[in-house]
């Protein structure tokens, strides 16, 4: 496989800032690639060793490209995630005013973060998205639009201006990236880990997603991200993507991905890889049963039933 990273360039987005605080992204050769589609073909095509990809945002939530892209298609597993924090930038052609500004440009993701902002400063202009705020900021440069949202950083790479820093409508607004690459064994267990899977009905009925969450909920382990999204089936037709806490080596885990195999039409494991914010998992008190060592106990208990050892 070849030691690069794929990315979502071109250069100069918040990907490829990210990208760059893994250590091993400085052994590897980092290659931009205009879309996150392309960036996980890459992967799937042995082009690439992983690709870096944006995947949720705290503002909208799951980044829906990336999450289509991860639940269609051959399966790929998440190793690595990243949490920035993020600002953006107006930038513009040197000489620019912001009285001159009526079009604008950014990554769809961007809007949700700057629309305050832009309704209060430029009312008027009209949005036109871009494939990455990196490339919005190309387009300006060569004069499609009059400014682009995207990190600061960038101005330079693109021989721009930033009118305006520190735009943002949420405080503490941060997005989530994760490294993607072909499935393998998962790394061992931090003890600060998560675990994503997609989710996919036998049928629509009453308490259907009850009975999913069910799985996860009568063993103690809390879900970090729940969105659906549309099979392609027709209306009314969707799978799941969860992130929960823990490590598919957790025996509680586990147990919830053995249930949910039991009860769906379909699971993709995504993989279990270690939380960027190394938060410990907070495991539900003993009381309800959730520890490890009481699923092994219940585990010999009931072997010791079946050879009549009870």
């Amino acid at each position: 496989m070849p030691a690069s990273y794929a990315y979502l360039g071109p250069e100069g987005t918040f990907t490829e800032v990210a990208l760059r605080t893994l250590p091993e992204a400085a052994t590897r050769e980092l290659i931009p690639y205009v879309s996150v589609q392309s960036a996980l073909d890459a992967v799937r095509a042995g082009e690439a060793e992983a690709a870096f990809v944006p995947i949720e945002n705290s503002v909208e939530g799951g980044i829906t490209t990336t999450l289509d892209e991860l639940v269609a298609g051959a399966p790929l597993m998440i190793y690595r995630e990243v949490l920035l924090s993020i600002t953006f930038a107006l930038l513009v052609r040197p000489g620019t005013k912001l009285s001159d500004i009526k079009t604008v440009s950014a990554h769809p993701a961007a809007q949700p973060q700057v629309r305050n902002w832009l309704k209060k400063h430029l009312p008027d202009a009209h949005w036109e998205s871009a494939a990455s705020n990196a490339d919005a900021a190309r387009l300006v440069q060569e004069g499609q639009y009059d400014a682009a949202f995207a990190g600061e950083f960038a101005a330079a790479r693109y021989g721009l201006q930033a009118l305006e820093t520190g735009i943002h409508d949420a405080e503490n607004a941060q997005t989530r990236f994760v490294l993607v690459g072909r499935p393998a064994r998962p790394a061992a267990p931090t003890g600060a880990d998560k675990t994503s899977v997609v989710l996919w009905q036998r049928d629509d009925h009453p308490g259907g997603l009850r009975d999913l969450l069910g799985e996860f909920a009568t063993r103690g382990i809390n879900l970090m991200l729940l969105q659906s999204r549309p099979t392609g089936a027709g209306i009314g037709n969707y799978c799941f993507c969860i992130d929960a806490e823990g490590h598919i080596s957790d025996r509680r885990v586990a147990e919830a991905l053995m249930g949910l195999k039991r009860i769906c039409l379909q699971v993709r494991y995504l993989g279990s890889y270690p939380r960027a914010d190394l938060q410990p998992v907070d495991v539900e008190p003993p009381r309800l049963g959730t520890s490890d060592d009481e699923f092994v106990a219940a585990a010999d208990w009931v072997a010791r039933c079946q050879d009549g050892r009870f």
